[in-house]
């Protein structure tokens, strides 16, 4: 959550840039969002970030740690092992993450006035989901949100532990903030690269509009056909630098956060229950 404060507005510009539909930049969507809607609008939708991290990372971070030590109790699980877990860590913690709130709130001020959905806050976004749309509105985009939580997950996870563990294993480091600053640095371009294609297939979903009960897209592998058909193939990695932007430091944020309240709870709450 400490991390999201921080990099709010690159997730908001990220989710405008996917949600464009034709080419654009960078630069452009800060200019119009600035022009538009003013400096504070960088920052719509935190409040949807902030429970999207309370649900989902602190759910697939803890599994991702559960399982590590059930799996392997006396060492470190190897690669495929790790990638196994950060899946299935990434697929749990997306079923409990409230991701279409985010997504809402973040989208809204590109949309014409008439159109804006005008949440107050995350938990205002929820409830007028539920009352307008279904309770089960509230998982729209689960399965693309699932796959890229599989994605993301064991390309994150599974990549910092190795990067973590080959890096040690060179003699070069020790166990420390700068460690874990490259390793998650390394973690974050493997992510980003990995992940943006089916990133943009669930943001897409998840904002989609529902004509006459048709919905606008058949589901994820539609998105990125249709994608790669009128905006062409590169464009499922539209938003590329504000989106390695904001993962790289959130990457690094939340894994030097984890590391640290780790050494805290191993020094200071293991010891004392011990």
């Amino acid at each position: 959550m400490a991390a999201t404060c921080v990099v709010q507005p690159l997730d908001l510009i990220k989710n405008r840039m996917q949600l464009s539909g034709t080419k654009t930049s960078t630069i452009s969507v800060i200019s119009s969002i600035l022009k538009n809607e003013g400096v504070l609008a960088l920052y719509s939708g935190l409040s949807a970030g902030l429970l999207r991290q309370a649900s989902y990372t602190t759910t697939r971070l803890g599994t991702y740690e559960w399982l590590s030590q059930l799996t392997s109790k006396d060492s470190q699980p190897n690669f495929v092992m790790k990638v196994l877990i950060g899946c299935t860590a990434g697929c749990v913690g997306a079923f409990v993450g409230f991701f279409v709130a985010l997504i809402r709130m973040t989208a809204d001020g590109r949309l014409p006035i008439a159109e804006r959905r005008n949440y107050k806050n995350a938990f205002n976004a929820l409830a007028r989901i539920v009352k307008e749309e279904g309770f089960l509105a509230l998982w729209r985009g689960t399965i693309p949100t699932m796959g890229r939580a599989m994605v993301v997950n064991a390309a994150q996870l599974a990549s910092y532990s190795q990067s973590k563990e080959m890096l040690l294993n060179t003699g070069y480091f020790e166990n420390n903030i700068t460690l874990h600053f490259v390793s998650s640095m390394i973690s974050g371009l493997v992510t980003t690269a990995a992940s943006m294609p089916v990133d943009i297939a669930k943001t897409r979903i998840q904002n989609m509009k529902v004509v006459d009960g048709k919905p606008e897209f058949k589901g994820a592998v539609d998105v990125i056909i249709q994608v790669c058909r009128n905006e062409g193939i590169f464009s499922l990695w539209k938003g590329f630098f504000p989106y390695y932007a904001r993962l790289g430091p959130h990457t690094v944020l939340t894994f030097i956060f984890v590391e640290q309240m780790r050494n805290f709870y191993k020094t200071y709450a293991y010891s004392y229950s011990s």
